[in-house]
């Protein structure tokens, strides 16, 4: 089978960028204390004395005489020291290294979590700069810290590691070195105090370092580097083949549930490998605003680990949970779905039918696979079901409930004086309920209303009227009905306003995602792009949007959209945010405040990126105490993914115009070269041999001899001189380098300027001015001007008879001067009148192809369309040529 070409060229690509990129060597271990950074330092020390320039950056500092005495010999970088709750930290310094920039750089424990005031939040940040900058970096890690592993390592050995790294970094390196020795040695080693103090040592040995749980962690890490191992040798196999050429879609539902994160590493693995598709999907309902601050951060933390495992991040709508995602899977050829199982039991109401069941039910050819966490309990309690907002009390809303309790009421006492049954009066008060749902926003009021209702209904309508009591055995019945039925009314409708306002806000985000498309694809040029990016931004997010454009690896002035008109935006586009936009464009990484790079900042930074390079750097305003949605930023992203594309296209029409115009004027530079190779030679053999005539014979030459050979030298040389004009004039022209001069001139001073420089053989023709109005003024750049009736006037000298008559005649119309050159030769063909004023065109009877370039005519129409004006031919009666162009007109003012 032929390779895809595509295919070959994408991966050319990624060779070429890898190769400006360091490379990253790590040391591998299941545990502390096997020896990474012992290992380390001695792969720095063979490197140093193979001629390497090595610099250790950071090195942690041990208690092992053994490691650290390894450093000696190697250049250190002196720690950053920051000062973090009245201690002094040591980290390392990421813009010395940057600054020093060695070929080899030592950074020890790549999942060390950067202490406060760090660019990044973690080390494997530092180290990802470092890379990009082209610097090859030597690190260590242990197996616990994959992010992938967590669940599976806390299970092992009951404790959470929290300092983790992505598997893609992990992944990213282009040599790991396994750094291995038996447990028993490990665990002998510790009991001799050569990893932690005896104190801690003893620690370790009850909890972590047991031979069972190292043995576990041990095989662990073999597997991983064989998985590695694998996915290197199928790449040298098939360097073209898709990195997921297998059908297996594999699907995991977010939530706000802390076995949700179990659930995600469980499917990230699966997806490894079966070599599948991973998809992370996300059911947005009508209660989703009302989950706790600690749920919504819970969710928005699964949200991010999904995406750094490579999960696909999709948001679907709607309040059936079971059926949307069942849905979903069909849609898209779901092959597994992932779903986490919930310890709680059921309650007295609860469905028999399990999520798992209901799932299967529907979408039957699924599979379905149940991670279980019995110790996790369910995230969504009776205390979320109404948060704060929902009870709190508004004026307003208050005085509306009343008003419809009290018309309801009203309604009621009419009723029974007509003696309509309770039933009647009941629906009342339902529908009263149901107004109040409608035009109350919080769920608290038709609560109160169904039970005020039912209140009022016992002491205004049942007997004994007036009091609470009730002396018919079946009123209790009726009240729990009434409250029921306005209860589930009123709870129904506050659902389905919900479920109104989602549609609403989902038909909003959609509208405005389809309307950026729109817009940016009829947008003209660069700022038209910028602008409707910004207003687009603004409108989907309401946040204050800064974009910077790029140009030669610099950020132009931002172009600000303002969320609110009287804000002030200065400390939004100080230094401290241009560097932080900065730093995203030269990394093509997201930074700023929500991040874990330069978190510091006002704003959230993201790069506008497309295939061929980085475009520019969008910057949206976050307050500190604000949570910035996964589901706001993945709009974002798309928005200006989109702007990205669009730039890029517009670069790369701008890049082939570049081209045409570099191909039309070398094919210009080879005609003129051509054709100048040719069409100089004659006169330029024709002056030299006249000129040496002149000198070797001058005494034996008679007076009309000398004469006519001046005579013949004089038409050369201005002929020369009129061609080198026209050239110059046109390669002006064609590089846009010619600037009009337009000024009011007197076009009869013109015309008798033009006539003392045509042709000497002007005497042989009657040429004559026909101008009514001496004082008719047109807008022109005289000097081109002049070049145009020259040309003219000397293609009429040249290709008409001696004794013909040239009549240069000016009419003012409309606005316009009209200047027309008429001749009586023999005129011109109508096959030569269609390709007249093209360039290099020598064909006819009005070209001289022996002493011409077929630019003249070219030019004075390119001349005269650039003053906005036209040149035509036609046929002069009885025959003959008539050449006619026109400039626009200047008023003459006359002053007494």
């Amino acid at each position: 089978m032929r390779p895809d070409p595509n295919k070959i060229l994408e991966k050319i690509k990624t060779e070429k960028k890898d190769s400006n990129c360091g490379k990253l060597k790590i040391f591998f271990g299941y545990a502390a204390g096997v020896g990474k950074t012992y290992s380390m330092l001695e792969a720095a020390h063979k490197a140093f004395d193979n001629g390497n320039d090595v610099v250790i950056g950071y090195i942690e500092p041990h208690a092992r005489p053994e490691t650290m005495a390894l450093t000696n010999g190697i250049e250190s970088l002196d720690n950053k020291k920051i000062e973090y709750n009245g201690i002094i930290l040591k980290e390392f310094d990421l813009d010395a290294a940057l600054k020093r920039n060695p070929e080899i750089i030592l950074v020890d424990e790549l999942a060390h979590t950067n202490a406060m005031g760090s660019r990044h939040v973690k080390r494997y940040q530092d180290i990802e700069e470092l890379l990009n900058a082209g610097i090859n970096v030597y690190t260590t890690v242990n197996v616990q810290h994959i992010e992938s592993l967590n669940d599976i390592v806390e299970s092992i050995t009951g404790i959470e590691v929290r300092e983790r790294i992505p598997d893609r970094i992990f992944d990213l390196a282009y040599q790991v070195e396994l750094v291995d020795i038996e447990p028993e040695d490990l665990i002998d080693r510790l009991n001799k105090g050569k990893i932690y103090r005896r104190d801690r040592a003893v620690t370790a040995l009850d909890n972590f370092f047991t031979v069972d749980n190292l043995t576990a962690l041990r095989e662990i890490a073999l597997r991983r580097c064989a998985d590695r191992v694998n996915k290197i040798s199928e790449k040298i196999k098939n360097p073209t083949k898709n990195s997921s050429p297998s059908n297996e879609h594999i699907l995991i539902c977010l939530s706000a549930s802390p076995s949700n994160k179990k659930v995600i590493r469980t499917a990230s693995r699966m997806a490894d490998a079966f070599k599948g598709t991973f998809t992370a999907l996300y059911v947005e309902t009508s209660d989703d605003k009302e989950i706790s601050e600690e749920d919504e951060k819970r969710l928005n933390e699964n949200f991010k680990l999904a995406e750094q495992l490579g999960a696909n991040i999709t948001t679907v709508y709607g309040d059936d949970i079971v059926f949307q995602i069942a849905e979903f899977a069909r849609l898209s050829n779901v092959s597994k779905i992932v779903i986490g199982r919930s310890g709680n039991k059921r309650g007295l109401f609860s469905s028999n039918s399990s999520f798992a069941n209901k799932l299967s039910s529907i979408y039957p050819n699924l599979d379905i696979y149940i991670i279980p966490d019995s110790d996790v309990k369910n995230s969504r309690n009776i205390k979320n079901i109404i948060d704060k907002e929902e009870v709190s009390i508004n004026f307003m809303d208050t005085i509306k409930s009343i008003a419809i309790l009290f018309l309801c009421t009203a309604a009621g006492f009419i009723f029974y004086s007509l003696g309509f049954s309770e039933a009647n009066i009941i629906t009342v008060y339902i529908l009263g309920v149901l107004g109040t749902a409608v035009l109350t926003p919080k769920k608290i009021y038709p609560i109160v209303s169904s039970l005020l209702s039912v209140l009022i209904f016992n002491f205004f309508f049942t007997v004994p009227r007036f009091t609470l009591d009730a002396y018919d055995k079946g009123y209790p019945v009726t009240f729990l009905i009434m409250f029921i039925a306005a209860f589930v009314t009123g709870t129904l409708t506050s659902k389905i306003k919900e479920q109104a306002k989602q549609s609403a806000r989902v038909a909003y985000r959609t509208k405005v995602l389809l309307e950026t498309n729109q817009r940016l694809q009829q947008a003209k040029n660069k700022e038209d792009i910028i602008e409707e990016t910004g207003k687009q931004i603004l409108k989907l997010l309401d946040k204050t949007t800064i974009i910077y454009l790029s140009i030669h690896d610099r950020l132009l002035e931002p172009r600000i959209f303002k969320a609110d008109i009287n804000e002030d935006i200065k400390e939004y586009i100080n230094a401290n945010e241009q560097a932080v936009a900065l730093w995203v464009y030269k990394n093509n990484k997201h930074a700023g405040v929500s991040t874990n790079t330069l978190n510091g900042s006002k704003c959230y930074y993201l790069s506008i990126r497309g295939k061929e390079g980085i475009y520019g750097v969008v910057g949206v305003k976050i307050d500190n105490d604000e949570e910035f949605s996964m589901f706001d930023r993945s709009l974002l992203i798309s928005m200006v993914n989109e702007c990205g594309s669009i730039l890029e296209n517009n670069y790369l029409e701008e890049k082939n115009e570049k081209t045409l115009l570099e191909a039309k004027q070398e094919k210009l530079r080879a005609n003129l070269l051509r054709s100048i190779s040719h069409d100089l030679r004659t006169p330029l053999t024709s002056i030299s041999g006249n000129a040496s005539v002149l000198l070797k014979d001058f005494d034996s030459i008679d007076e009309n001899k000398k004469h006519a050979l001046y005579e013949d030298m004089y038409d050369d040389s201005m002929w020369l001189i009129n061609l080198v004009e026209n050239l110059l004039s046109v390669t002006r022209i064609e590089d846009g380098s010619m600037n009009l001069n337009i000024e009011p001139e007197l076009i009869n001073e013109v015309i008798l300027e033009s006539l003392k420089h045509i042709n000497r053989k002007s005497v042989e023709h009657n040429i004559k001015v026909e101008n009514d109005d001496e004082l008719l003024m047109a807008k022109m750049d005289s000097r081109l001007i002049m070049q145009v009736i020259i040309n003219i006037v000397d293609n009429a000298i040249k290709y008409t008879k001696a004794g013909s008559d040239i009549i240069i005649r000016v009419k003012k119309k409309n606005g316009y001067v009209y200047t027309s050159i008429m001749d009586n030769g023999d005129g011109i063909s109508e096959e030569g009148k269609k390709n007249l004023f093209k360039m290099f065109y020598t064909g006819g009877n009005i070209a001289d192809s022996r002493r011409g370039l077929g630019l003249g005519l070219y030019l004075c129409k390119t001349i005269i369309n650039a003053h906005g004006g036209e040149l035509t031919v036609k046929d002069n009666t009885p025959k003959g040529t008539i050449f006619t162009f026109s400039l626009r007109a200047q008023e003459v003012t006359l002053y007494e």
